[in-house]
């Protein structure tokens, strides 16, 4: 593996554990501690995922522009100003005002960290995407677990614990990335050269992914929300929540051994990859559906885990290789900004959901909408085909 591509691993490590000390426990912050609804909760979310689908979008298009270091350090610095900001202005407008802005400027970082990895690393295929997605989950694991017992104290060490991350990742980026501009701007760029693509053939095939990856994320981000939420409810500490999400971060990177095998053997299957996961993942519904103790919730982010760890770095390693040249940034946006829909969808449907109909309601429509995200995942490569045909039609008419 390319020192580059460490250096990568390692930023976004330290990005995503700033980012992670907050967002498990934002919904009970406004719920528990702010007194708001958990479909005020919802929107607040989603204007923070709304802003983080602007970002990600714009974050791709200035990596194919200008560069992953200069995109990176855009993001970071307008980060660090907004969660100064939250650090000392926490009430429920403030806090609105800061998480939404946090949530464009992240969006920035993410697709340009994917993109640099796919140029740093081409030959790495879905290695490259899995190392990064490693890292995203063992600051997953690290964050949360921090967060909740610094959360028994005081949720103001959540915020100052945030900006402290930040400011080690802005250190990180300064130092690191620079020398990393040339190798991700010297690419034919499509926008410099202003052609245009022609076969358009492998962005329908992504789009039609990206409605699976979209619903999977709804079901997803109500581990985040409302069964988060729901937790608190029937018992569950504050401090054992966020250890669901340490265990889903170690089991991430604990878990690569068991599953290397199967990967292996589909490892240029995608769509066999996303279907499999996306079953996975619905079976931990069911788990939680009559989940009534901390075990049974353990049990079924275990499930979850395994179901993600086939799913979601598969879905980037499919837009790098669909991507022409010079669009690797704007593909790994959108990937980034669907996903960032999903957050931003799936808190408000959920809390609207669960305060309307009940728990029960919500898991039955989950089941559904995984049920539609297994249908994309088998037919996203129809345009492929169909293109493919018209080619050898072509041909063999000359």
């Amino acid at each position: 593996m390319p020192k580059s591509v460490w250096l990568l691993i390692i930023g976004m490590f330290v990005n995503v554990t700033g980012h992670s000390f907050l967002w498990p426990l934002t919904t009970i912050y406004m719920h528990d501690h702010l007194g708001k609804s958990l479909t005020l909760a919802g929107f607040v979310l989603m204007a923070n995922a709304g802003a983080a689908v602007i970002g990600n979008l714009t974050g791709g298009l200035m990596f194919d522009r200008i560069g992953g270091y200069k995109s990176i350090m855009f993001g970071v610095v307008v980060t660090l100003i907004a969660l100064s900001g939250l650090t000392v202005w926490h009430e429920f407008l403030p806090f609105v005002v800061f998480y939404t802005i946090i949530g464009f400027s992240g969006g920035v970082v993410f697709p340009s960290i994917y993109a640099m990895v796919g140029t740093a690393w081409p030959e790495g295929g879905r290695k490259a995407f899995n190392a990064i997605y490693l890292a995203q989950n063992v600051g997953v694991a690290a964050g949360p677990a921090m967060a909740g017992i610094l959360a028994t104290y005081s949720f103001n060490y959540i915020f100052m614990a945030n900006l402290g991350m930040y400011i080690l990742f802005f250190f990180i980026a300064l130092v690191s990335y620079r020398n990393m501009a040339i190798s991700t701007i010297s690419h034919t760029s499509v926008f410099n050269e202003g052609k245009k693509i022609k076969n358009r053939a492998p962005f329908f095939a992504l789009l039609i992914v990206l409605v699976g990856y979209l619903l999977c994320w709804i079901g997803y981000v109500q581990w985040q929300s409302t069964i988060s939420a729901y937790t608190q409810e029937i018992g569950i500490s504050l401090t054992q929540y966020s250890y669901l999400w340490t265990l889903n971060g170690l089991l991430i990177v604990l878990g690569q051994p068991v599953i290397r095998p199967v990967i292996k053997r589909i490892e240029h299957n995608i769509k066999s990859q996303l279907v499999i996961g996306i079953f996975i993942m619905m079976a931990s519904y069911v788990v939680v559906a009559f989940a009534q103790d901390f075990s049974m919730f353990v049990a079924a982010m275990a499930i979850l885990t395994l179901g993600e760890m086939f799913v979601w770095p598969a879905v980037p390693a499919l837009a790098n290789h669909l991507a022409p040249k010079g669009r690797e940034g704007f593909y790994q946006g959108i990937v980034n900004s669907v996903a960032t829909g999903g957050r931003m969808i799936g808190p408000l449907l959920g809390g609207i959901m669960v305060d309307f109909y009940g728990m029960p309601a919500l898991f039955i429509l989950i089941s559904f909408l995984l049920i539609l995200a297994v249908a994309a995942s088998l037919l996203y490569d129809v345009p492929l085909k169909q293109t493919k045909k018209e080619q050898l039609d072509e041909s063999y008419v000359q």
